[in-house]
């Protein structure tokens, strides 16, 4: 005879044990939840970042392929030159002109306030109150600088550690989507494996159009820029480019920098940034995203922007970094899992119409 009893126990016993299980894994996940994100994004961007690293891998010398076995080596090696660069050509001439700002800050911040009062709403501006607060946000802010040198030591080492995985990904991807794969039923091993390898297309076809869109803001800055005759040019060019990889949120950085520095010359110069700003974010929202961005990853608009909000609320930058693929990747498993398709629906109607009633 079956004990009924004893079952039911069992059963209770397996659900508590269960449920504590799912408590225990969810608050290590929550204590973990920065080496998780620090994984998720690594692995992210080795996918993102694959079809650069093919590229590079089948580049031809004759019929010699030097770069087959170190692509990501030579990717990261680009990257970082470019970088250096950066820093060489654009930091000196910004930190001269810094330190010669400070000396003559005195005599300078007058004159500009000056320039300020014939603005509408701005007579009112106490000279000597404005001069102690930004020497005194000068001397907090160098404090505050000496007091986070700890911050950012474990920024640097967050970031080195995100390029190492990326490395570690892009090299043993496979062998890990795998293990992680075989986590799942084989029933429905076959479908997930579909989805992702969906989701993985549209990211690399988003890394395509994001860097056509990084490339031509990058270009036409520049240009306008060096037109207006607008200090660091070149430098501010290469950071609108390079920042418009993060939406919105990097443009509007781009815009505010690049006022600041036509505001030290001119305001015919600032009046320039703001004409061709607006010129090109209506040329990017009405001819140059539809035509790029839908077709590479085909999402509304407002899902975008939904996802940059929770990305950079949950991550801050590098949330809203990693907010457009993530958006791709949760769009392709919602529409594989919970999306009815139209065929779907009218297949129980086919059914019932053939079986006998």
């Amino acid at each position: 005879m079956i004990d009924t009893a004893g079952t039911q126990r069992s059963r209770v016993r397996s659900t508590i044990l269960f449920a504590f299980a799912i408590a225990l894994a969810l608050y290590l996940a929550w204590l973990l939840r920065h080496v998780l994100l620090l994984l998720y994004v690594s692995a992210l961007f080795a996918v993102v970042l694959k079809p650069l690293v093919c590229y590079i891998s089948d580049l031809r010398v004759g019929r010699w392929k030097p770069f087959r076995n170190v692509a990501i080596f030579v990717l990261l090696l680009i990257v970082f030159g470019a970088l250096a660069a950066f820093i060489f050509l654009a930091v000196p001439p910004v930190m001269d002109d810094l330190r010669d700002f400070a000396r003559e800050m005195p005599t300078r911040l007058p004159q500009i306030l000056d320039k300020l009062k014939r603005l509408p709403f701005a007579g009112h501006i106490d000279v000597q109150d404005l001069t102690d607060r930004i020497e005194g946000a000068a001397t907090g802010s160098a404090t505050s600088v000496l007091h986070s040198l700890k911050d950012w030591a474990s920024g640097l080492f967050t970031v080195a550690m995100g390029f190492i995985l990326t490395v570690y990904f892009s090299l043993e991807g496979d062998v890990a989507y795998r293990w992680a794969l075989s986590f799942f039923p084989i029933t429905h091993r076959t479908r997930l494996d579909g989805a992702l390898r969906r989701a993985e297309v549209r990211m690399e076809k988003w890394l395509i159009g994001q860097g056509s869109l990084m490339l031509i803001l990058g270009l036409a800055s520049t240009v306008t820029y060096s037109l207006l005759h607008i200090r660091y040019a070149y430098a501010l060019g290469f950071l609108t480019g390079l920042l418009n990889i993060v939406p919105v949120i990097g443009a509007a950085v781009c815009v505010g920098l690049a006022l600041l520095v036509a505001a030290i010359d001119s305001w015919g110069r600032v009046l320039g940034v703001i004409i061709f700003y607006v010129i090109y974010i209506n040329v990017e929202n009405s001819f140059l995203t539809p035509r790029i961005m839908k077709s590479s990853v085909d999402l509304p608009g407002l899902s975008i922007l939904v996802g940059l909000v929770v990305g950079s609320e949950l991550a801050g930058v590098v949330g809203a970094l990693v907010s457009v693929p993530t958006a791709v990747l949760v769009s392709v498993l919602l529409d594989e899992y919970l999306v009815v398709k139209e065929d779907e629906e009218s297949a129980p109607l086919a059914v019932s119409k053939i079986l006998p009633s």
